[in-house]
C-alpha cells in the first residue's frame, strides 16, 4: 500500500502565500506523476497542477503564474507553492500520486486533504 500525507494548509489573507507538501510512503518502486487537486464546497474536485517524474508540469489556467508545483524524487515528496492567493482558491487540497509498487503492480493514491482558506 501507498500512503500520502499532506502538510501546510491553513488560513491566509488575500495576496498571501502558502506552501503545501505531500509525502508518499509505503511499497513504492517508482512514482510517475504527482498532482494537486482541490475541491471547494458545492463544487467538483478539479486539477490544480501535476508534475511528472521528469519534471514536466501542467497547471489549471486559474493558477498559472501564481502556483508552482515541484517534487523531490529522492524523498517521494511533492510541493505546491501558492502565491498571490485569492478567496476563490479556498478549498480542500488533495495530493495524488500514481506509479508502481515494489511488487510490480500499479497504484493510484490520494491524501486525506488539507484545508486552505483565503480570507481577510
Amino acid at each position: 500500500q501507498v500512503q500520502l500525507v499532506e502538510f501546510g494548509g491553513g488560513l491566509v489573507q488575500p495576496g498571501g502565500s502558502l506552501r503545501l507538501s505531500c509525502a508518499a510512503s509505503g511499497s513504492i518502486s517508482s512514482i510517475n506523476g504527482m498532482g494537486w487537486y482541490r475541491q471547494a464546497p458545492g463544487k467538483q474536485r478539479e486539477l490544480v497542477a501535476i508534475i511528472t517524474s521528469g519534471g514536466n508540469t501542467n497547471y489549471a489556467d486559474s493558477v498559472k503564474g501564481r502556483f508552482t508545483i515541484s517534487r523531490d524524487n529522492a524523498r517521494n515528496t511533492a510541493y505546491l507553492q501558492m502565491n498571490s492567493l485569492k478567496p476563490e482558491d479556498t478549498a480542500v487540497y488533495y495530493c495524488n500520486a500514481v506509479g508502481r509498487t515494489v511488487a510490480g503492480g500499479r497504484f493510484g493514491s490520494w491524501g486525506q486533504g488539507t484545508q486552505v482558506t483565503v480570507s481577510s
